[in-house]
């Protein structure tokens, strides 16, 4: 499809085990880059994509947060109140609801994010490079089945539900 071939060690293995595999490489990799900075991946994550919010002019709630991030709203949560102790997050109540917390980058927070994107942004230039690099048609095209996959509903009770006696 890329024009690259499957080496020979993966060519009878599942496109879902090749995405776990994946999935479980990049987060590792990110792990250990961004653990200097005193983060781990998924603050990363959550890190970055507040920084990207912001950038457009958002205040997520912790759940808005979640529903971006594919992280569950409990460890949202969790994430947020650690990174607030640590003085990268801001958490305030919404006025609007005040069950809600809205959250924001400090200062410090914003300086830490931009440092651990140039870190993962390196990190993202090793993996495509077999795809030609970040800019190349294959690997924006790779970005774009990833994100078709990413879209795709999966409901897991269908295939395993039985309707009881």
């Amino acid at each position: 499809m890329y024009g690259i071939p499957v080496s020979s060690a993966h060519e009878n293995d599942t496109a879902g085990f090749l995405v776990w595999r994946l999935s479980m490489k990049w987060r590792v990799a990110v792990d250990r880059a961004v653990a200097p900075l005193g983060l781990t991946h998924a603050q990363y994550a959550l890190m970055g994509s507040l920084y990207g919010m912001a950038r457009s002019g958002l205040r997520p709630s912790q759940r808005q947060l979640a529903d971006h991030t594919g992280l569950e709203p409990l460890y949202v949560s969790k994430l947020a109140r650690a990174l607030e102790a640590s003085g990268l997050v801001a958490r305030t109540r919404d006025p609007a609801d005040p069950r809600a917390m809205r959250l924001a980058l400090t200062e410090m927070g914003h300086d830490v994010t931009r440092r651990a994107i140039g870190v993962v942004q390196g990190l993202l230039d090793q993996l495509l490079e077999p795809l030609g690099g970040q800019h190349d048609p294959r690997a924006r095209q790779f970005t774009r089945d990833l994100a078709t996959l990413l879209d795709a509903p999966l409901d897991p009770h269908t295939e395993n539900s039985e309707e009881p006696s």
